[in-house]
């Protein structure tokens, strides 16, 4: 069995959709990359700050609220002090830190890496992303294929391409990884 690695990559960072004070509407923020820390006595307060993307208002999407500094490393407190921009990307592309900031993430375009498995020959293909990604593994291996959605569901429906784990194919999200068996 010939074994195959894809890699998922997003492009650029995830549009996030929430009420803006001065737009009067929902609209489109976007991650500045930037960190605001606040001292209040002994505690922190740390947040990722975002733009809207028609007016500029700010939004402060709180990573933490009243946490001691030692509680953080120093290394980690250095990073938010810095703008650290793989931080901020970390941050950006978790959607449940973006969900548990009453945002709905909009999931932003994406590349697939990797060579693509020979029809008629079985293979494994392990599908990787350094984020947690929400999209649907249906989704990828369409794109990835260049598949219609009636020839990806009959090829599903004939176990030609399943999921390692049993997963069911239709609807099941990619998250941080998983393992494909083609046929």
């Amino acid at each position: 069995m010939k074994k195959f690695i894809w890699n998922i990559r997003p492009i650029g960072l995830p549009l996030v959709l929430r009420y803006c004070k001065k737009c009067g509407k929902k609209a489109e923020f976007i991650c500045s990359g930037q960190f605001r820390v606040n001292a209040q006595r002994k505690y922190l307060d740390i947040w990722l700050i975002y733009k809207c993307t028609k007016c500029d208002t700010t939004w402060n999407a709180a990573v933490y609220s009243r946490v001691s500094p030692q509680t953080l490393s120093t290394g980690l407190l250095e990073r938010f002090y810095s703008n650290d921009e793989r931080l901020a990307r970390q941050y950006a592309v978790d959607f449940q830190f973006l969900k548990g900031n009453g945002a709905e993430a909009l999931l932003p375009s994406y590349a697939v890496s990797g060579d693509i498995p020979v029809s008629g020959e079985m293979s494994e293909v392990e599908v990787q992303s350094e984020y947690p990604f929400p999209v649907k593994v249906s989704a990828l291996v369409r794109d990835k294929l260049c598949l219609s959605q009636k020839d990806y569901q009959q090829l599903v429906a004939e176990g030609k391409i399943r999921d390692s784990s049993g997963r069911d194919m239709r609807k099941c999200r990619l998250k941080k990884g998983t393992v494909l068996i083609f046929e």
